[in-house]
């Protein structure tokens, strides 16, 4: 049984979360502070954390910025803020996937469910028959998931690892923010494409020489993103 982490600082929110989580068959403990969540995270295995903006005390965005120096599980940042900046600074805080409140329950198990199943498919084997991936100055180990760029080993998460391989290998090819959500996250886009355009902009910074002119990871304006090598 999979098991979840809500760090929320509403007692009627956390126990919602946690009855509707329960009910689809995982197990789900609640943090009601920062603190409390940083403390459980590391001291117990969880599967996913779900993680509210507003806490007292430690935020979300320092709760999600220490839980990412050495947890690699998805988190999902909620938040009741409706500005692009602070789900902008979340996103790069090493947050996988965000969530706006109000939201149904039913969409949080969703994202629960579809999160966890793409970090368990990108950790399985993958049938890839190279063990290695090189174009220019990048070099990819798929069988330990590392990554270079001018010999140098970069710190790729795990949703920035997969974004970049499906890019490499279909590359040339043009995909919209939507087609790209709906392929690594596993979710609908549901009009939101902050999470695609955070990730892509991390991975930039990453690999790129050049990140304002990416010479890799083109903008097709008007269509999408696309991976030139």
């Amino acid at each position: 049984m999979k098991r979840v982490l809500i760090i929320e600082d509403d007692p009627q929110i956390a126990k919602i979360e946690r009855d509707y989580l329960v009910t689809n068959n995982f197990e789900a403990d609640i943090a009601a502070t920062g603190e409390d969540g940083i403390r459980m995270a590391l001291s117990n295995r969880y599967d996913l954390i779900i993680l509210d903006l507003m806490l007292p005390g430690i935020d979300g965005f320092g709760v999600c910025s220490k839980l990412r120096e050495t947890l690699d599980i998805p988190i999902i940042m909620v938040t009741a803020k409706q500005e692009d900046i602070d789900t902008i600074k979340g996103l790069n805080m090493g947050a996988d996937d965000y969530i706006t409140k109000p939201f149904s329950p039913n969409v949080l198990v969703a994202h629960v469910k579809a999160n966890i199943a793409q970090y368990e498919r990108l950790k399985e084997p993958n049938g890839v028959d190279t063990s290695e991936i090189i174009i220019g100055n990048i070099c990819i180990f798929t069988e330990s998931r590392r990554v270079f760029v001018n010999d140098k080993e970069v710190d790729v998460k795990t949703k920035e690892y997969e974004l970049l391989t499906f890019l490499i290998k279909n590359k040339d090819m043009v995909f919209s923010r939507e087609t790209l959500y709906e392929r690594i996250w596993g979710l609908n886009a549901l009009g939101d494409n902050a999470t695609v355009v955070v990730h892509i902009n991390r991975l930039r910074d990453k690999i790129e020489d050049e990140p304002s002119q990416p010479k890799y990871i083109q903008t097709v304006r008007g269509a999408g993103y696309r991976f030139k090598g």
